[in-house]
């Protein structure tokens, strides 16, 4: 693991003030976060080597309990922050999508669907149910499975999306390991749930596929 030093007249939460939270790197925003340091190791030290232990402020933020309050100088407190701190920005992101709202544009969407669904460690599939008019009457989390894949019953899509009255939906699951690009298990299911949900006169408008960072669309690519 690389050490080199911290200036010692560094101060981020200055540089913040001054400059805005853009210019800040991951670990000068971590610092910050963090507030203190470990007996033997000042807050710049510590932000350091946690984005270096983790991987990357993504592998810091999505870590479990377990493996976060393993590390010294974290403990239950500082997880709760963190878990409290992406809540308030998965909310932020949701606004663009607040039930009862039209979809403004693919891209609210995308948005929506990376806050929900990104930093998932396992697999999970959703669906976006909306009205005739496009209208978001729910958003669903239906399948959970491991890293390598989600069982996805399409009787119960079709169950779910009756009851919510849904005349379209927009499917969308993660892939875990990063890479967004469909696979053809992907490009099968979802011609699947297309035609056991046309036999009731509820659309697919899309399936998107969320990695790290990007988001894939089947309509677009003209698979569905």
């Amino acid at each position: 693991m690389s050490d080199p030093a911290w200036p010692t007249d560094e101060r981020p939460r200055e540089r913040l003030l001054a400059h805005g939270a853009q210019t800040l790197s991951d670990a000068e925003l971590l610092a910050i976060f963090l507030r203190t340091g470990t007996t033997g190791m000042p807050v710049m030290a510590l932000a350091r080597y946690l984005i270096e232990e983790f991987s990357g402020l993504r592998g810091l933020l999505t870590a479990s309990q377990r493996q976060f309050c393993n590390v010294k100088g974290l403990g239950t407190a500082k997880y709760a922050q963190v878990q409290a701190a992406m809540e308030m920005a998965r909310r932020v992101m949701d606004e663009p999508l607040r039930q009862g709202d039209p979809l403004r544009s693919p891209e609210d969407t995308r948005r929506f669907l990376t806050s929900r669904l990104g930093t998932y460690p396992h697999e999970v599939f959703a669906g976006l149910f909306l009205d005739n008019r496009h209208r978001v009457i729910q958003y669903r989390e239906l399948f959970r499975g491991t890293i390598d894949g989600a069982a996805v019953y399409p009787r119960e899509v079709v169950r779910q999306a009756l009851e919510d009255n849904a005349a379209a939906v927009i499917f969308a699951h993660n892939h875990p390991s990063g890479v967004a690009e469909p696979s053809q298990a992907d490009i099968s299911l979802t011609r699947r749930l297309k035609e056991a949900l046309g036999l009731v006169d509820i659309r697919v408008l899309d399936h998107m596929v969320v990695g790290h960072g990007e988001v894939v669309s089947l309509a677009e690519r003209g698979l569905l």
